[in-house]
C-alpha cells in the first residue's frame, strides 16, 4: 500500500487584499502551502490567483458573530488538511481617518469608533487564535500578529485608536506565547514602519529622512519575515515583535 502523501501545510491570513496581505499570500502560495483568505468582501471575479474563490471566506471582523461563524467555516475547511492549521497571520486592520485624510486624536474619535477598531485590530486575533487553538496545536502551528511602528510612538498618519490597539496587539502577543506555548504554538509578531503600498499617506515620502536606510519598505520583505515565523527558521522564537522598518525605530 503507498504512503498517504502529507497533506500541505496550510495558512490562514486576514486583510490578505492588498500590501502586505497581498505579498503574504504570493510568498506562502509560491512554497506550495494552502492559503485560507479572509476578508469582508467577497473574492474578487478579476483576481488571477486561481485557488482564491474556494479558499477564500467573507468575514466581517467588526462583527463578532460574523467572526464566530467564520471560525466554524474555517473548521470544516481545514478537515480536508486532518483538521491541522499550519500558520494564523493576523493582518487585518482598521484605522479611521478625517474627511481630509488626517490622523483622528484621542480626543476626537468618537467611542464607536474605537469599539471597532478594538475589534478588528485587537479582539478578532484572539478570537481566532482561540478558536482555532486546537487546530493549530495539532500541527504545531504559529501565530503572527501584525502590529505596528506606531505602537511605540506618536505617528504623524496613525490615528490614537489604531496606535493604541496595535501597542495592545503587541501585548497580547506577549500573552498568547506565554499561554500557548505549552501547546506547542509559537506566537510572534511583526511591526513594519513605512511600506510601500497603495495606501500611502499622503507626505510618508518625508519620513524618509528620518529612516537610516533611507527608503520606504517593500510589501515583500514584510512578507518574507512573516514566512520566517511561520517555518522552521523560526522555531525557537516565541514572543517577539520584529521591527520591520529599515531602523526608523532607533
Amino acid at each position: 500500500m503507498a504512503d498517504r502523501a502529507e497533506p500541505r501545510n496550510t495558512l490562514l491570513l486576514t486583510g490578505a487584499s492588498r500590501g502586505i496581505g497581498h505579498a503574504t499570500v504570493k510568498r506562502f502560495s509560491s512554497a506550495g502551502w494552502r492559503v485560507i483568505t479572509c476578508s469582508r468582501h467577497a473574492f474578487p471575479e478579476d483576481c488571477p490567483w486561481e485557488a482564491g474563490p474556494e479558499d477564500h471566506i467573507q468575514v466581517d471582523l467588526a462583527d463578532p458573530d460574523s467572526t464566530t461563524a467564520a471560525i466554524d467555516d474555517i473548521r470544516d475547511r481545514l478537515q480536508a488538511n486532518d483538521g491541522r492549521l499550519n500558520a494564523l497571520v493576523n493582518n487585518a486592520a482598521i484605522s479611521p481617518k478625517h474627511s481630509d485624510g488626517s490622523r483622528i486624536g484621542a480626543i476626537d474619535m468618537d467611542a464607536a469608533d474605537w469599539a471597532a477598531v478594538f475589534q478588528v485590530n485587537l479582539f478578532a486575533p484572539i478570537m481566532l487564535g482561540r478558536g482555532l487553538v486546537e487546530e493549530l496545536k495539532a500541527a504545531g502551528g504559529a501565530v503572527v500578529n501584525v502590529t505596528s511602528i506606531a505602537g511605540s510612538r506618536v505617528h504623524p498618519f496613525a490615528g490614537a485608536a489604531y496606535a493604541t490597539s496595535k501597542a495592545a496587539l503587541a501585548a497580547l502577543t506577549r500573552e498568547m506565547a506565554h499561554d500557548f506555548g505549552p501547546l506547542g504554538i509559537r506566537v510572534n509578531a511583526i511591526a513594519p514602519g513605512e511600506i510601500d503600498t497603495s495606501i500611502l499617506s499622503p507626505g510618508t515620502e518625508k519620513l524618509i529622512e528620518n529612516i537610516p536606510l533611507r527608503r520606504l519598505g517593500t510589501p515583500e520583505e514584510v512578507a518574507r519575515v512573516i514566512y520566517m515565523l511561520c517555518t522552521e527558521a523560526s522555531a525557537y522564537v516565541t514572543g517577539a515583535e520584529i521591527h520591520i522598518n529599515g531602523g526608523q525605530h532607533v
